[in-house]
């Protein structure tokens, strides 16, 4: 059986990564947790019943850092590693919907609070809940999260989780934040905080020098898109063509289908993001979802398409805003892509944003809302 430290340190020996002692405390703690969450008895089993006790949750982890450093790759190891049933990975915005959507049923019912019986639903579906990217950016979330986390890990539930931010930053400046306090103080007293914050951005580090915004769209574009979707996400490119899609969820029971998703890096194009309907909860979704997308075969525009660059000027707002890394193939420069059209005039702000979301400085912003008091409804 392979720990999490053993994969680690194979895919160093095997110069896939570079050594970084920070990755590798990680990795240790990993370790730990995975061999304490595979000698756990397993509920209902024998061991369990004559122990004529619930056992209680190992304590979890939660690893914050900057982009780039390592945070996805080690929870990849973890999960990949982790021999146990009941285990579910999932990205924290989506787990949240869910939950929403269960506590909705719960309250339809009229049988009470419904936090309580969704939690000792998902104790009964999963033992490890490792979550990606928790990024809390909405007051409902946020005056949920410390009631229905308390009842889980009650309940036995370990959870493990990736994000941007420290703990004591989570929904920052958000409106009536002071409910959500308990959730902080949650984390420290059943969570071991680990921090990633080495001095190498490993995924602008494989971005290399290459522009992020190529002119014009065609075949050497793609080929360097796909060259950095590849290095990105440690996708092998000869299997290109099993990359996986995925349904996301943009709210209203609606989703958007996302032709190639892994690793919070996205590719669409742009006549299905900005060519047919959609609004701004789809881009939010894709903001809050991805850290990275790829778009492809963005168009000059003029004065019969001002409906897709109204829906452009949605998609940039909401990356920019989540400080998502953008990498685009196009036919003209920012500068040159609608110059006359109504709207022409705003656009130049989205100008302005795409020229920026070029430079190191936003590179290496981490991703995540810039100001969410702005944001909270």
């Amino acid at each position: 059986m392979t720990t999490v430290l053993q994969a680690y340190d194979a895919l160093i020996a095997a110069g896939e990564l570079r050594p970084d002692s920070e990755q590798a405390a990680a990795a240790a703690r990993l370790a730990t947790l995975q061999a304490e969450l595979e000698a756990t008895p397993r509920r209902g089993s024998v061991l369990w019943r004559l122990a004529r006790a619930k056992p209680a949750a190992p304590r979890g982890v939660y690893l914050w850092g900057d982009v780039g450093r390592g945070k996805s790759m080690l929870m990849d190891l973890f999960f990949a590693n982790l021999a146990i049933q009941r285990k579910r990975r999932v990205h924290f915005g989506e787990f949240m919907l869910e939950v929403h959507q269960r506590i909705a049923a719960e309250r339809r019912k009229e049988q009470g609070d419904p936090i309580a019986p969704v939690a000792a639903a998902l104790a009964q579906e999963v033992r490890c809940l490792a979550f990606d990217e928790m990024m809390v950016t909405n007051s409902p979330d946020a005056m949920i999260l410390s009631r229905l986390f308390t009842a889980l890990i009650l309940a036995g539930v370990t959870i493990v989780a990736t994000s941007n931010r420290a703990p004591a930053d989570l929904y920052k400046n958000g409106l009536n934040r002071e409910h959500f306090l308990p959730f902080i103080a949650l984390i420290g007293e059943r969570l071991d905080v680990v921090a990633l914050n080495g001095p190498v951005d490993y995924r602008r580090d494989r971005l290399g020098q290459q522009d992020t915004w190529l002119v014009p769209n065609g075949a050497e574009a793609t080929a360097q898109l796909s060259a950095a979707f590849f290095r990105l996400t440690d996708y092998p490119p000869e299997d290109a063509a099993h990359v996986p899609a995925e349904e996301l969820p943009v709210g209203g029971g609606r989703t958007l289908r996302v032709p190639k998703s892994l690793k919070g890096v996205a590719v669409f194009a742009f006549k299905k993001l900005c060519g047919e309907a959609r609004g701004s909860a789809d881009y939010l979704a894709i903001a809050r979802r991805y850290h990275t997308v790829i778009l492809v075969g963005v168009p000059r525009l003029g004065p019969d398409s001002r409906n897709e660059a109204a829906r452009f000027v949605a998609l940039i707002d909401a990356l920019y805003e989540h400080k998502v890394k953008l990498l685009a193939a196009a036919d003209a420069q920012p500068g040159q892509l609608y110059e006359r059209g109504d709207g022409a005039f705003e656009f130049e702000r989205t100008v302005s944003r795409l020229e920026e979301m070029r430079s190191d400085a936003y590179l290496a912003e981490g991703h995540g809302a810039v100001d969410i008091a702005n944001q909270v409804q």
